[in-house]
């Protein structure tokens, strides 16, 4: 499958930290604040954390010209729809099982690759999506009931996950001539100012100063997430195959519950054990290195 190299794994490591402790960071943000202004406030900070980034690294911000369609839609595949789906559905779901159902991503990714990219699968391969897809059932194994009563948000974030796995499988194949980080500070871009539009036509009348909790539940999802995960995510599923770098990140949604039950008390079951274990198995299936054939 594929093998990652040192700054990968660190990366990964990171990723899944910063990213896994975010779902009850964000719960605690959105719970008594308008949803979509909480994410627009947090993109406009990490913005130029993004940028600064760049000119640090002397990376160009030119995109050519001929590359702005593909790069529209790359943003509205990989950005717009999750970013705006998932926020929504925070909010009406506990962090941890918002966290499962947004992750369920790499089940809908090895799908879409293999019906519309003729993407062809090992069996080791399909070994780590069923992994990770039972992981998934575990989890919501307690929570179908109460899911039943929810079913804005578990379509919100279903739709969510589906939307990024489509995306992943495009930004893996896009042929546009710019550096990942280039392309993470103008999707980036592009998005907040999506989501400022969408904050000032649905929350204006909601809007009030951030309490404490609020205000560093923005920092965080502005200087960590935009600021750092979302360009290392974008840097992975650009460098790895579709499935290594899906797989790759299934341990977030598993912090997430764990923080979350930490954090919030939200209740845990034996299924969230069991997904452990199946979890690191389907990222064991597409990172470990097969073995070479024998001359």
């Amino acid at each position: 499958m594929h093998s990652l190299s040192r700054q990968q794994l660190v990366v990964l490591v990171l990723l899944t930290l910063v990213w896994g402790l975010n779902w009850p960071v964000m719960k605690i943000g959105v719970t008594e604040y308008p949803p979509l202004t909480f994410r627009a406030l947090s993109m406009w900070l990490g913005l130029p954390v993004l940028a600064l980034g760049l000119v640090v690294l002397k990376v160009p911000f030119r995109v050519p010209r001929k590359d702005w369609g593909e790069l529209l839609w790359l943003s509205a595949t990989n950005m717009f729809v999750w970013h705006v789906c998932i926020i929504l559905a925070v909010r009406t779901l506990s962090s941890g099982r918002a966290a499962i159902l947004g992750y369920t991503m790499p089940v809908f990714s090895a799908a879409i690759g293999a019906w519309l990219f003729s993407a062809r699968l090992t069996a080791r391969g399909w070994m780590g999506v069923g992994a990770a897809a039972v992981g998934v059932g575990l989890l919501l194994w307690h929570e179908l009931t109460n899911l039943a009563g929810r079913p804005g948000g578990v379509l919100l974030a279903l739709f969510a996950a589906s939307t990024w796995a489509l995306g992943t499988q495009l930004l893996r194949r896009t042929k546009i001539e710019a550096a990942t980080l280039t392309l993470s500070f103008w999707m980036t871009a592009i998005t907040t100012v999506v989501m400022a539009v969408l904050a000032t036509l649905f929350e204006r009348p909601q809007w009030t100063a951030p309490d404490t909790p609020t205000t560093w539940a923005i920092v965080y999802n502005g200087v960590l997430i935009f600021g750092f995960a979302q360009a290392a995510w974008l840097s992975l599923a650009r460098s790895l195959p579709p499935l290594a770098s899906t797989l790759s990140v299934m341990l977030i949604p598993v912090l997430g519950v764990f923080s979350g039950a930490l954090w919030l008390r939200e209740v845990l079951h034996w299924q969230d054990y069991a997904a452990v274990f199946l979890m690191m198995a389907a990222i064991a299936s597409v990172l470990w290195p097969a073995r070479k054939a024998a001359p």
